[in-house]
C-alpha cells in the first residue's frame, strides 16, 4: 500500500472517529454519578468506548476507502486480482484484539475488586425486601438499632448493604449509585444473604427501585435514599433514637 493510500485512509478514519466520539460524549448517555463505585464503572463504561470507536473508525475507513479506490466499472466482469493472504496483517488482527481484550479484563477486575471493598469500619445497613416494600436497620455506629423505610447515608463514608428477602427473589438498584444486587429469600436454615458496598459522593435524594419483577405490586415497590452531611446523619440517628 502506498503511503498516500495510507494517509487517505488514517483521514477517513480520524473524521469516522471524531463524528462517533462527538455523538458518544455530546450526548448524555448517562445518568449523573453520586457514587465512587459509580465512577469506577463509568471509567470501565468509557475504556470500552473508546476502544469500540477506535475498532468501528478502522472498519469503517477501509470500508470507505475500499468502495472510493476499488469499485469496478458497470461494464466490468472481470476477477480481481487474486489474493494469498498477508501474514503481518493475520498476526496484527489477532494480537490487537487480544490485547483489548486483556487491557478490558484487567480493568474490569480492578473495578470489581474495589467496588467490593467496603473498608474497615464501614457503616452496616441491613436492608429487608419483601412484597412490595424496603425496610432499613442500622447495625453499627451512632444510627445502630435505628429502624427506617427512606435509607439515610452520611456523605464519603462506605456502607455495606446487607440484603434480606422475606418472600420472592427483590432486587436492589439505586441509578446513581451504579450497581445493583438481589436479595434473596431467606430461611432460619438457609439463610442467603447478599452484599453490596457504597460510598456516597453527592448529597441529595435518589430513588430506591426493585428491578426483578417480584408480583403484582412490584411497579410500586419504590424508597428513597438520602445523602447527608455526616453531621446531620448524626443528628438524624440521635433524634430517631430519642423518639
Amino acid at each position: 500500500m502506498r503511503w498516500s493510500q495510507i494517509v487517505q485512509l488514517a483521514v477517513i478514519a480520524a473524521i469516522v472517529g471524531a463524528a462517533t466520539t462527538a455523538a458518544a460524549v455530546l450526548i448524555p448517555w448517562l445518568p449523573p454519578s453520586a457514587s465512587e463505585q459509580r465512577d469506577r464503572i463509568d471509567f470501565t463504561f468509557w475504556l470500552v468506548t473508546g476502544i469500540s470507536i477506535f475498532i468501528f473508525a478502522v472498519v469503517v475507513s477501509v470500508i470507505l476507502f475500499s468502495v472510493l479506490k476499488f469499485r469496478a466499472r458497470p461494464d466490468d466482469d472481470t476477477d480481481g486480482p487474486p489474493i494469498h493472504g498477508n501474514t503481518g496483517l493475520e498476526i496484527a488482527w489477532t494480537a490487537v484484539p487480544a490485547l483489548l481484550v486483556t487491557v478490558i479484563a484487567v480493568a474490569a477486575g480492578v473495578v470489581l475488586t474495589q467496588n467490593g471493598n467496603a473498608g474497615s469500619n464501614p457503616l452496616r445497613v441491613n436492608v429487608t425486601a419483601v412484597q412490595f416494600a424496603w425496610s432499613f436497620e442500622y447495625a453499627n455506629s451512632s444510627a445502630k438499632g435505628v429502624q427506617a423505610t427512606t435509607l439515610r447515608l452520611p456523605l464519603g463514608r462506605p456502607v455495606q448493604l446487607e440484603l434480606h428477602s422475606k418472600d420472592v427473589i427483590h432486587s436492589f438498584w439505586v441509578t446513581e449509585f451504579g450497581q445493583k444486587m438481589d436479595a434473596l429469600p431467606d430461611t432460619p436454615e438457609f439463610p442467603h444473604p447478599t452484599h453490596l458496598v457504597i460510598t456516597p459522593s453527592k448529597l441529595g435524594t435518589f430513588p430506591i427501585i426493585c428491578t426483578e419483577l417480584c408480583g403484582l405490586g412490584h411497579s410500586l415497590m419504590r424508597s428513597q435514599v438520602i445523602v447527608m452531611k455526616p453531621a446531620q446523619f448524626d443528628a438524624w440517628a440521635k433524634a430517631r433514637k430519642q423518639a
